[in-house]
């Protein structure tokens, strides 16, 4: 298990940088819920929670302690799980909006840096059934890491026996295969990469006898400083109302269950991976958002920070912040879906190709050594290029059970670093895609309406007739396309529910276009 804090152990750099970010108005929490169509038994959860994660993870057992620009790791000797673990029944009528006003309240909240810095709560009288909340600071880990602490409390069959000693060694490996990233394919280059640049430190007499090897590693940095002076320079992110100040209140939402295999038939289709079309949808959803609110967005892209995974198979388990950041610039002034999903694409392959997730990472590294002011400077640089933070993330392919049930969805929230107001988290779970939107309550107080355009735009993808599989658009001939009329999409309600359509809903038939007249090759017309 790769958490092997003990009373005193310094944080790395990187878990301090994120440490730093704190800001009332910008909590480095990441949210977590699972639903259950049953109630919860509170004794077999708290059980669980001690034997499959307090005593498996050190950290959770661990305050944080500052001074100065660093941090370390102290032993809580009051560590009591009662003060960690609540429950609670949510008021109202205890449906999708009662869960998402609670969600939304305690995603406002910071946590208690006097203890661990973690929470629980069990949220009963939810639609016959119950919810779990967790919390937990990004210094702990970052999203895939946090998202095995999750996993390795939960069991693969229905009849678990209730927990009482921790789970061997096997069942710990079998956790780590079941979390994988969407962004994984960026990461061979990004290891090449990793491990070039990391012996730029630990060159000794070997480089004097090997010049070429002085070269190789040279290029390798120069490249990297390369990359970060692009980031330095690119320019300020537009201003639109999804960017500017931030305050205290945060709102979260989600889209309802889409089956993955919809989204690889839309891919396999029309082209590009589920991936693809995944941020198409969302690129889009933002589109429709920017219009409903009376903007404008022809001509507009925005930036999003996507993290990247940077850990070896071999380090999967373990916890701390191991992760790089990209910058996607989303084409939300694109009226046409597919041109958006080639201009989406074609950024795509490209990011795989760039070191920019190990320069980003190297970054976060000098950040953790910074005094805070420094720290908190650099942030903010990097936060007015992008607009929002974009994360993937592919969860257990089948289904899972806690504390003795079932899980039927599985969601989280990310914090919005560099004082952004805009969080988008893409998780699957069992055969179906999740979409969850946390926002800043006054820059966007209807993050409900987001999920819900996200939802239309795959709608659009699944119906549209277009392709973008034979790449047969024409290259650009100097005449300019005359811009569309942009029409605000018409208001749509508020739908945060996870649970997927009903059997009896109807989709708009598709438009079918007139098939083309073909000329054939030589013949006038």
């Amino acid at each position: 298990m790769g958490d092997n804090v003990a009373d005193g152990t310094p944080l790395t750099p990187v878990d301090t940088a994120w440490l730093h970010m704190e800001d009332p108005t910008n909590l480095m929490m990441v949210t977590g819920i699972y639903v259950f169509d049953e109630p919860l038994d509170f004794a077999r959860l708290k059980d669980t929670l001690r034997v499959r994660m307090v005593e498996r993870f050190p950290r959770l057992r661990h305050r944080v302690k500052q001074s100065g620009a660093s941090a370390r790791w102290v032993k809580d000797p009051t560590f009591d799980l009662d003060a960690h673990v609540h429950r609670i029944a949510l008021p109202g009528l205890c449906d999708d909006r009662a869960l998402g006003d609670t969600v939304s309240d305690l995603m406002s909240t910071p946590l208690d840096f006097t203890k661990p810095l973690w929470q629980m709560h069990l949220l009963e009288n939810y639609c016959g059934g119950s919810v779990v909340l967790l919390r937990i600071h990004h210094c702990i880990g970052d999203g895939i890491a946090l998202v095995h602490v999750l996993l390795s409390a939960t069991d693969t069959v229905p009849d678990a026996p209730w927990p009482k000693t921790p789970p061997r060694t096997p069942f710990e490996k079998s956790v780590s295969s079941r979390i994988t990233s969407l962004f994984s394919g960026v990461q061979r280059l990004v290891e090449n990469t990793r491990r070039t640049a990391d012996r730029i430190a630990t060159q000794t007499v070997e480089s004097l006898l090997h010049p070429s090897h002085v070269l190789e590693v040279a290029q390798t940095a120069l490249d990297s400083a390369g990359v970060l002076a692009r980031m330095l320079v690119r320019p300020a992110d537009p201003k639109t109302v999804l960017k500017g100040p931030l305050g205290v209140a945060k709102r979260a939402a989600w889209s309802r269950r889409v089956p993955v295999a919809d989204v690889k038939a839309i891919s396999r289709r029309i082209g590009g991976t589920v991936n693809d079309v995944l941020l198409t949808a969302v690129t889009g959803a933002l589109r429709r958002y920017l219009l409903f609110r009376g903007e404008t967005p022809g001509g507009l892209e925005i930036n999003a920070m996507v993290p990247v995974n940077l850990r070896d198979p071999s380090e999967a388990d373990e916890l701390g912040n191991r992760f790089g950041l990209i910058y996607l610039a989303l084409p939300i002034g694109e009226g046409d879906p597919a041109e958006r999903l080639r201009l989406v694409k074609k950024r795509m392959d490209a990011i795989k190709k760039t070191p920019e997730p190990f320069v980003a990472f190297q970054i976060l590294n000098a950040l953790g050594l910074a005094p805070a002011e420094i720290a908190d400077l650099v942030v903010n640089l990097f936060g007015v290029k992008s607009t929002a933070v974009m994360t993937n993330v592919v969860g257990p392919r089948h289904p899972i059970w806690f504390a003795g049930r079932k899980v039927r969805d599985l969601m989280f929230w990310v914090p919005q670093s560099g004082r952004m107001g805009l969080g988008v988290s893409i998780l699957s779970y069992d055969g179906n895609v999740v979409v969850g939107v946390a926002t800043d309550a006054g820059l966007i107080p209807d993050p409900e309406r987001i999920a819900s355009f996200f939802e239309e735009e795959l709608d659009a993808l699944r119906a549209g007739p277009f392709s973008i599989l034979d790449e047969v658009r024409p290259a650009a001939t100097g005449r300019a396309k005359k811009p569309r009329k942009e029409k605000p999409p018409a208001s749509s309600p508020a739908r945060p529910s996870p649970r997927p359509p009903s059997a009896g809903t109807k989709r708009p038939a598709p438009r079918r276009k007139a098939p083309r007249k073909v000329t054939p090759k030589g013949v006038r017309s």
